[in-house]
């Protein structure tokens, strides 16, 4: 039998309804009392590998190569909305 709850509730509980779903419970969501989502664990995570990052090699001309002005002017924020959210960039 899976866990129901509305999804305004849910809201409120994610962290916790995950966990339940981590742990191997099914959660439906429901909205005005019909089902619209069900939370599950995923099958067979593979474990990290350890110690993979360590094999990775940037050559010294990509790690010191000059950053695109643009590229600083959106980590600085120059393209964000008024609450600090960036912005799409226009391609």
């Amino acid at each position: 039998m899976a866990f129901t709850i509305d999804v305004e509730l849910a809201e409120a509980e994610l962290s916790a309804l995950i966990d339940r779903a981590a742990a191997g419970e099914e959660v439906v969501l429901t909205k005005a009392g019909s089902p619209i989502a069900r939370l599950t664990a995923l099958a067979d995570r593979a474990p990290r590998q350890p110690d993979l990052a360590s094999r990775w090699e940037i050559d010294d001309e990509a790690l010191l190569a000059p950053t695109d002005p643009e590229d600083l002017d959106w980590a600085d924020g120059k393209y964000t909305d008024e609450l600090g959210i960036s912005l799409p960039r226009k391609s």
